[in-house]
């Protein structure tokens, strides 16, 4: 099971966090698609979408991205964090995954610290997110994915509070 991870995680850098424990723990490459946006992912089987939110969506990067890179046909998850997470964030990714027929395995989110606009002028809100708990769940996420391909299970959904 070939695994990569593309990310953007440009705002505190706190999507990279729960990419590096999971690539950590796993055979799995992480791209950082910001410098590395001619980065070919057609080699692998599974591809993991991660990126911080702007506006309730995944970083244009990656939607570029995405839309210039992303073969047919492949198995996707994504992970992302926000000041305030919601699973239905990855709309617009999730929305070239299916008309590149991908096969979706699954979302993790998860708190993440955030000082974009009004919040900078408090000092930003969850502080201390991603703790070791949101990074302890997402290489959790990324185990049960690997245990659902193996059972023929899908999709998976966590959210760490």
């Amino acid at each position: 099971m070939k695994t990569a991870i593309i990310y953007a995680s440009s705002h505190h850098g706190n999507t990279k966090k729960l990419v590096d424990a999971i690539a950590k723990e796993n055979q799995v490459d992480a791209i950082d698609i910001i410098s590395e946006k001619d980065a070919d992912i057609s080699d692998y089987d599974f591809i993991g979408i991660a990126s911080g939110i702007v506006f309730s969506k995944y970083y244009p990067q990656i939607l570029e991205y995405l839309e210039k890179k992303l073969p047919a046909g492949k198995k996707v998850f994504f992970i992302h964090t926000a000041g305030d997470p919601r699973e239905n964030q990855n709309g617009s990714a999730k929305k070239i995954t299916d008309e590149r027929e991908c096969e979706y395995l699954g979302t993790y989110f998860c708190k993440g610290f955030d000082t974009f606009g009004p919040f900078k002028i408090i000092g930003g809100i969850n502080k201390k997110h991603p703790d070791q708990s949101d990074i302890d769940g997402a290489v959790k996420f990324f185990d049960g994915i690997k245990r659902k391909y193996i059972f023929q299970v899908y999709p998976v959904s966590y959210e760490c509070n």
